[in-house]
This record gives C-alpha cells, sequence and structure tokens, in this order.
C-alpha cells in the first residue's frame, strides 16, 4: 500500500510540475509575440506607392544579424523586421504570421482611429476613406513583404469583418421602380404610337391607288 500510495504522488507531483512547466511556456510564449509586435509597431511605416513592383530577395539572405532560411520581399523598408518575425515565431512566412500582422499592425490601427467616429460620421465615405486606404495599404504591405499574393482570403475575410462592424448600419442606394407617373408615360407612349402608325400607313396606301 504504501508503495502504491509513493506511486500515485510522484505521478499527482510529475502532473503538476508539468501543467506549471507548460503554463509557463505558453506565458512566455505569448510574452514573446507581444514584444517583438511592439518592435514593429515602433518602426513607423513610410509612404510608399507601387506595392505590386516588389522586388524579390534571394534565400539565406542576411539582414543585420540575423539570417532567413526564406526569401523576404523588400518593398518596404519594414520587411526586415516583419520576415524576422515570422522567422523567429512562426520558422516561415505562414498564413498565421500574416494573421497575426494584420491583427496587430493594420486592424488594431484602423480600430483606433474608427473609435473617435460615431456611426453617422462613419457612413461618410469622405470621413472614412484614409482610414480605409491605409487599412488596405498595410494589408498589402504585409502580404507583399511575405511574398503572400494579394489579395489572398485572409485579407477578405479582415475587410468583411470590418464592413459588419463598422459599416452594417450605413445605408445603402437601393434601385427601385421609377415614380408611378414616369411608369404611365413610358408605358403609353408606345400605346399611342400605334394607332398613329397605322393611320400613316393607311393614308400612304391610298395615296398610292390614287396616283
Amino acid at each position: 500500500m504504501k508503495t502504491d500510495r509513493a506511486k500515485m504522488t510522484a505521478n499527482s507531483f510529475s502532473l503538476v510540475s508539468a501543467g506549471c512547466f507548460l503554463t509557463h511556456l505558453l506565458w512566455a510564449g505569448r510574452a514573446t509575440v507581444d514584444g517583438l509586435v511592439d518592435e514593429l509597431l515602433a518602426v513607423q511605416p513610410a509612404t510608399t506607392t507601387g506595392y505590386h513592383s516588389t522586388e524579390m530577395t534571394t534565400a539565406n539572405t542576411t539582414y543585420g544579424e540575423s539570417t532567413l532560411p526564406f526569401a523576404c520581399g523588400n518593398n518596404s523598408h519594414r520587411c526586415t523586421e516583419i520576415c524576422n518575425f515570422c522567422s523567429e515565431m512562426y520558422g516561415a512566412p505562414t498564413m498565421d504570421c500574416l494573421s497575426t500582422l494584420l491583427s496587430h499592425l493594420c486592424v488594431s490601427t484602423f480600430e483606433s482611429s474608427m473609435v473617435s467616429l460615431n456611426s453617422t460620421d462613419r457612413c461618410i465615405w469622405g470621413n472614412v476613406r484614409g482610414l480605409y486606404s491605409n487599412l488596405s495599404l498595410c494589408t498589402e504591405e504585409m502580404s507583399d513583404c511575405l511574398l503572400i499574393p494579394w489579395p489572398n482570403p485572409l485579407v477578405e475575410d479582415t475587410f468583411v469583418d470590418i464592413h459588419s462592424r463598422f459599416f452594417k448600419d450605413c445605408p445603402t442606394e437601393e434601385h427601385g421602380d421609377p415614380p408611378p407617373v414616369v411608369m404611365f408615360a413610358l408605358v403609353m407612349t408606345p400605346i399611342c404610337l400605334i394607332p398613329v402608325m397605322v393611320s400613316l400607313v393607311v393614308l400612304k396606301t391610298m395615296n398610292g391607288d390614287d396616283s
């Protein structure tokens, strides 16, 4: 009995220790992600154009002190930090890494700007055009740096979510039927032309017989 109790106690202690260790790893990983994302946020984006003219770099190119095991775009000055982030956290430029970048660098900036606008102001295109354009350019920059085609399903889902959260109450213009007066005129005009055309044909025929 004592041996069995000792084994049970040892097993329980091992399970508790393993659980604590796993919790510590998850917490440390979360802190690392947040720290790396904060470093990316500290780098201010530059005004760039022509995102689709991405120049490619070769694999195993050295950026500073780290060597990337995959190709990285250089259309933006932030590509180095973005690729290094994905290399350290995900080992490759995966869609999961792109999702993290879009959430922390693009969508969060858009959300913080939209908070200052009420539901009415959000429906005025002039108020949100710049914010919407910046969000689009940000998603394009992240994708191009990771050499992921843009647009892609993740970007599309991001914009669908943005529209459902911020623009769902905005009125949309619908193409309905014209007013009754216009409808009556459109219907009666060809009807009235029929007897006129018949009369002209009859007159033309009678004039032809007389000659």
